[in-house]
């Protein structure tokens, strides 16, 4: 396990975190870069060797319900990659065109199925919010159960 010192000594060794003081002589390292609300990377780095780096949606990370991971048995290299993958996927926003589709059905009924995020599908009856789905093919499938196919 690497000691406090050695921790921050690692961290430090990227310039585009900055040192934050936090009580119990906790130490934060914020990213004022990212492009997301969350700037903290390094989370309550404790003098007893335990912290947590902020690694939510990283994949091979286990994390808590906020998206940290305990950096507490970590080794050099290990801390130095988290450091790395957490640093970039701040910093990059990942565009997601907008997709928008018109649907009719017999009576010539219009809906709108449209995504908006990388996660969700509505489907819009005018204005009003018909449905949201969690992939196209859920969306597609209650548009045509629904009898109602791309126009």
């Amino acid at each position: 396990m690497l000691t406090f010192e050695e921790k921050l000594n690692i961290i430090e060794t990227f310039p585009q975190l900055v040192r934050k003081e936090v009580s119990l002589n906790r130490v934060n390292f914020h990213f004022p870069e990212s492009q997301f609300e969350k700037k903290i990377v390094v989370y309550h780095l404790h003098p007893n060797g335990n912290g947590f780096v902020y690694a939510a949606g990283l994949p091979g990370y286990e994390t808590d319900r906020k998206g940290f991971v305990n950096i507490r048995e970590f080794s050099e290299p290990a801390l130095i990659l988290l450091l790395q993958d957490a640093i970039k996927a701040l910093e990059t926003v990942e565009t997601v065109e907008t997709l928008e589709e018109t649907w009719i059905n017999d009576n010539q009924f219009e809906l709108t199925l449209l995504n908006e995020d990388l996660d969700t599908w509505l489907v819009y009856a005018g204005d009003l919010l018909d449905g949201a789905f969690n992939s196209y093919k859920e969306a597609a499938n209650y548009l045509e159960e629904e009898g109602f196919r791309r126009k």
